[in-house]
């Protein structure tokens, strides 16, 4: 089992350099900056080492020109990294809640006017982010049709499948890029075995979820990665991804544990919308 852990690891480190490498210098030394930049916390900047955020944008192909949106920023992990590293070449979206649909979970108004106030307190980091507002299904008006390069969804996809949503998201998203655009998707990944909801509610989605998924909405797989992956997260507790980091909902409860498994195993994968 060790053996084959350092085999993946090493085959996934080798690969994020080809990535970065094949990644024009002036948009990786920006990516690098700001991930590495003042204005993140010691906290989102410790996540570099398991999101790897320039690895994981070098595979969906980011280039500095492009028009892509971020579909739930959330607390604005990656938000801190594009969004500058786009600044004056390309547009950031943030694809935030729609907080004038009412009943929403609390936290979801929190984040968008926490995403405004970044903006504003900001303007030399996020001043250029434009604003989009989504919150399926009452509010399903993303972005105007066949205008974007690239969407990105960073470990949203199991709620959108617990809620029996996903393929009308998945649509969504097909609608507003472009002939050729990019859908780039990180997840929690579930063994292909067992429930696809019961497993969503743990917060992991099987690959093969979300492959059909994109494929009923119109997207060709391009590419896999294991960029991201994490043999060491067996998915062998009740209490979900949440008991690792960085929520840690156990507490104290076998913490040096789930701080030794690190992140969750998350698929990596490349759409395409077909060109017309």
């Amino acid at each position: 089992m060790k053996k084959s852990i350092i085999a993946i690891c090493s085959a996934a480190f080798l690969f994020s350099n080809q990535l970065v490498a094949a990644m024009a210098p002036e948009l990786t030394a920006k990516l690098e900056t700001a991930a590495q930049g003042e204005h993140r916390s010691a906290k989102n900047k410790a996540r570099n080492e398991y999101r790897n955020p320039i690895e994981t944008l070098a595979f969906f192909g980011l280039t500095s020109d492009m028009t892509v949106l971020e579909i739930a920023p959330g607390g604005g992990w990656y938000t801190e990294v594009l969004a500058p590293a786009m600044r004056d070449t390309g547009v950031y979206v943030a694809g935030s809640y729609d907080i004038d649909v009412e009943g929403q979970p609390k936290y979801r108004y929190r984040q968008h006017q926490a995403l405004l106030d970044q903006i504003k307190e900001k303007p030399e980091l996020y001043g250029q982010i434009k604003v989009a507002t989504y919150s399926p299904p009452q509010s399903r008006e993303l972005w105007d049709a066949d205008s974007l390069d690239m969407v990105l969804t960073f470990r949203s996809s199991h709620g959108w499948l617990r809620d029996g949503m996903i393929e009308d998201v998945y649509a969504d998203f097909f609608k507003v890029l472009k002939a050729g655009g990019t859908l780039g998707v990180v997840q929690h990944r579930a063994p292909e075995s067992g429930d696809p909801v019961a497993w969503a509610k743990k917060g992991y989605v099987a690959e093969s979820q979300v492959i059909k998924a994109a494929e009923k909405a119109g997207f060709v797989l391009d590419e896999k990665s294991e960029i991201n992956a994490n043999p060491k997260d067996l998915k062998d507790s009740d209490t979900g991804v949440w008991r690792l980091p960085p929520t840690l909902t156990l507490g104290d409860e076998d913490r040096e544990k789930y701080l030794a498994i690190g992140e969750s195993d998350r698929m990596t994968l490349r759409f395409k919308k077909p060109a017309k």
